[in-house]
């Protein structure tokens, strides 16, 4: 578990954008042109964009990239950013700053929210440090679990670069190295190597950029494992023991992390839109069935002989649409990557 802080460059296969002068400080939706009170999505599950919540007052809690939000026991809602003057910035539903702190994590990619016994702690990945960090929710951290060495698959601790965490009925650690070798590795709640699974490649077992993982406990009586197979436009189901259960095929959707709420999932997505500079993305709900219900800011589903048809991006929303969290109203906070030191959108139930 020893720390490693070398930086690494941004992810491969997507380009350096030009920074809008001016743009952070305005909510995306108002950046897109459309009405205010026009609602994006289908089905029973349509939103209306509340324009320009969670921006404070100006310079006191700055964000890089908005990678990934969760919602406590207490109904804040927890940011992560890639910004050191303030890793975590956290909010009431009205988006007023309650409190910030963390300066440590340049890379700080993924965020997931545990509750164990009654209390809650986080974890973190950054992929610049090529560590993942269990901390507390005022950011006293707990455990450092550093590169796999026991996988026998890396040669130095560069070559991992850890997206997401998920956290096993027993508390066992499952990480995805997203934009390293495309493991999942699984550890004991001490941080103890059990095994890893997935990698690189095109069997159904293998994952194409594992950038997310979650745990799916909608099946009370069998909890499974949920992967983003991001460059296959996908999700993988696994055993909690690493093996391929099931693919749902996301055509045109270049799924971020799986999110269960409820009985559905919520995924935000990019889409194979070029150049990346460009702003695109929309969310994805599925529901108990895998089968796509409502793609807000995005094509109505349409499934055709049973395979669901390519989906596409129908408003000008979203720039690089990272994660969505999901709070107990039911409202959708939608945190996104490279879109000019945007602040989350928030889009509420209607």
């Amino acid at each position: 578990m020893t720390n490693h802080s070398n930086p690494i460059n941004r992810r491969n296969f997507l380009g350096k954008s030009a920074a809008l002068a001016g743009a952070a400080l305005l909510p995306p939706y108002a950046l897109s042109g459309k009405n205010k009170n026009e609602t994006i999505g289908h089905g029973s599950h349509r939103y209306r964009v509340v324009n320009g919540w969670g921006v404070p007052v100006s310079g006191t809690a700055p964000v890089k990239d908005c990678h990934e939000m969760v919602q406590d026991k207490k109904g804040r809602l927890i940011l992560l950013t890639n910004e050191t003057k303030n890793n975590i910035i956290i909010y009431n539903k009205d988006g007023k700053v309650l409190n910030t702190w963390g300066h440590d994590f340049p890379g700080a990619h993924g965020l997931t929210l545990w509750n164990a016994g009654g209390g809650e702690f986080l974890f973190i990945t950054d992929h610049d440090r090529h560590e993942v960090y269990k901390t507390t929710l005022d950011g006293k951290i707990l455990m450092t679990l550093g590169y796999p060495v026991e996988t026998g698959k890396y040669a130095n601790a560069g070559e991992y670069k850890p997206t997401e965490t998920a956290i096993g009925p027993n508390g066992d650690i499952y990480v995805a190295d997203g934009y390293g070798k495309s493991l999942i590795i699984q550890y004991s709640p001490k941080g103890e190597y059990i095994r890893h699974f997935g990698g690189t490649g095109d069997q159904a077992e293998n994952i194409r950029q594992a950038h997310g993982v979650s745990l799916d406990t909608r099946n009370k009586k069998n909890p499974t494992l949920l992967v983003s197979s991001r460059q296959e436009n996908a999700l993988k189901r696994f055993t909690l023991d690493g093996k391929h259960i099931k693919t749902i095929k996301l055509p045109g959707a270049y799924v971020c992390r799986p999110v269960i709420h409820g009985q559905n999932l919520y995924a935000a997505v990019l889409v194979s839109k070029m150049p990346w500079t460009s702003r695109s993305g929309f969310l994805t709900i599925l529901d108990k069935n895998d089968k796509v219900i409502s793609n807000p800011g995005g094509s109505e589903p349409v499934y055709q002989g049973g395979e669901l048809q390519t989906l596409s991006q129908t408003v000008n929303l979203f720039k690089h649409p990272h994660d969505v969290c999901v709070d107990n109203d039911d409202n959708l906070y939608v945190a996104q990557w490279n879109s000019d030191k945007t602040y989350p959108v928030k889009l509420e139930r209607v």
